[in-house]
């Protein structure tokens, strides 16, 4: 069952427009029905189209995809005044004859950071989770889409406005936040049913990713994989009915560190090597090492699938 995604688009620029259309659908401009029934998209060149459009399926909308001209900053005021946060992509850059006469933002030397910074206020226009690129990116859009929810699924319920000017106040400020609280849920939960484990997968802190941690981290991590791996590994050609749970438990913590295939090799390298230096003091073979090459199979195969299963695909 196919649970396409709702992407609302408001641009200015036919170009633009028409290149955001080829990307996601396949049919004319007037159908909804996308590749694979992936995109249900709604276009709108209008600003107060939009605005009862984005009123009235708030609820339903996965993304916005947004063209950067002077019309951008009214349009993020009206949705912080009604308490409004969803997905969004922003084009940047549009230079044509439906765009001649907009100031962009891009002119006003508006700091960038990279999405989700908390160290300044004013270095994102809508949101931290925002993505903002280049209207020559258009092409790629399916995969901005996804970086855009993936972002979104991120914020902290207390993320803040970019535009010190603007006041909130507790009440809307509140509603907000249970919006935004809400739309994740629902953003996951369906992202679970479309993609399968793609709901995990932008869960995922890269924070938490194994490169990323000091080096007493990951000496932490590694101690923690190594005695999981070595349970699997004792209990692998037993009747040990938990041996399932253990090796989720070990793919699953090697998944949310972003653990490459050939570090899971190294620790069971290493587990082996500790296995043939007590076998060899007792005087016994070494062979029977080779038959957990089956395990080392078994795990890697594991984490493969996970990897296959919830990484976002190209379109």
């Amino acid at each position: 069952m196919h649970h396409p995604l709702s992407i609302c688009t408001f641009v200015r620029s036919e170009s633009l427009a028409q290149s955001l259309r080829d990307s996601l659908c396949s049919e004319s401009p007037k159908e909804a029905i996308a590749v694979e029934h992936r995109y249900l998209l709604n276009q709108i060149s209008s600003l107060p189209e939009l605005f009862d459009w984005v009123e009235q399926y708030k609820q339903q909308i996965d993304c916005l995809v947004l063209q950067e001209d002077s019309s951008l900053r009214p349009l993020v005021n009206r949705l912080y005044e009604q308490g409004i946060l969803l997905p969004v992509v922003i084009l940047s850059g549009v230079a044509d004859e439906a765009s001649q006469g907009a100031t962009t933002l891009e002119g006003q030397n508006l700091p960038r950071t990279a999405p989700n910074s908390t160290q300044a206020l004013e270095t994102y226009i809508y949101h931290p989770g925002e993505v903002y690129v280049a209207a020559t990116e258009a092409d790629k859009i399916a995969r901005l889409i996804e970086q855009a929810i993936a972002q979104f699924l991120t914020l902290a319920p207390t993320c803040l406005l970019p535009d010190r000017s603007i006041t909130v106040d507790p009440i809307t400020e509140l509603h907000t936040q249970n919006f935004l609280m809400l739309q994740q849920r629902r953003l996951s939960e369906k992202l679970k049913e479309r993609l399968g484990y793609l709901g995990v997968y932008y869960k995922r802190n890269p924070q938490s990713f194994f490169r990323y941690l000091s080096r007493t981290e990951k000496q932490e991590l590694l101690q923690q994989l190594r005695a999981e791996y070595r349970k699997i590994v004792l209990s692998y050609f037993s009747t040990e009915s938990t041996l399932n749970q253990i090796i989720d438990q070990f793919v699953t913590t090697a998944f949310f560190a972003d653990l490459s295939v050939s570090q899971i090799v190294e620790i069971h390298m290493e587990l082996m090597d500790d296995f043939s230096k007590k076998l060899k003091l007792e005087g016994r073979s070494e062979e029977v090492l080779l038959d957990y090459r089956l395990t080392l199979i078994d795990v890697i195969a594991h984490l493969c699938e996970m990897y296959r299963r919830s990484i976002p695909r190209e379109s």
